[in-house]
């Protein structure tokens, strides 16, 4: 790459977008060859299977999630990062807690670190919404059926945890009783989550 414009705006494009992969750099006019060069003059830094980003960016907790799921097609965001991005904890985990398939290929991120589990039928599928953060689709579990994976792995993440969510986001009314239902039913929790479920409409 030798132009200080295109060099410009290769650094213009990634500061926009936080994360690209080699196509989508291809995409915005950049050849594998103006890609290669980049990264051994230093503008820009590879730091996943074909994801590129700028030298020592910063990255947001957005751009992680961002980062995490362009590595892999299958990550969907769940647990403490799913509560964290819904803000119902003051909790802020230094990794990007991901759910995959029980076949699917874990990640390989150099900058952010991740802690994968690995979901399998309606648990897997169920409950995802899908958010829009700087033109990239990121998949998160809702808040209700983030709330029903933290009972379900609350020995990993702590019954305090799970409580404080199921507490806040009734009171700040981010479900509804039906919704929690369903995925405690869906995911085998109800018996489980019954006596909690009680002190909120006691």
């Amino acid at each position: 790459m030798k132009k200080e414009a295109d060099r410009r705006r290769l650094r213009d494009v990634l500061s926009t977008h936080g994360a690209l992969r080699s196509g989508e750099l291809e995409r915005q006019g950049f050849s594998r060859q103006d890609v290669s060069t980049a990264v051994k003059q230093g503008i820009i830094e590879r730091i996943g299977r074909g994801l590129y980003t700028l030298p020592n960016a910063e990255l947001s907790e957005h751009q992680s999630l961002i980062e995490v799921v362009k590595s892999s097609a299958t990550a969907r965001i769940c647990l403490l990062s799913a509560l964290r991005f819904h803000d119902l904890t003051t909790q802020n985990p230094h990794e990007v807690w991901i759910a995959i398939g029980p076949k699917d290929r874990k990640p390989a991120i150099r900058t952010s670190k991740i802690r994968v589990y690995r979901f399998s039928g309606p648990a897997l599928k169920e409950g995802l919404e899908q958010h829009t953060i700087q033109g990239v689709t990121i998949p998160v579990y809702s808040v209700a059926k983030t709330i029903v994976d933290l009972f379900r792995y609350r020995n990993k993440v702590g019954i305090d945890v799970a409580l404080e969510a199921l507490k806040e986001g009734w009171r700040a009314k981010r479900f509804t009783m039906a919704e929690i239902d369903r995925f405690a039913r869906l995911c085998r929790m109800s018996r489980v989550m019954a006596p909690y479920l009680e002190t909120l409409v006691a």
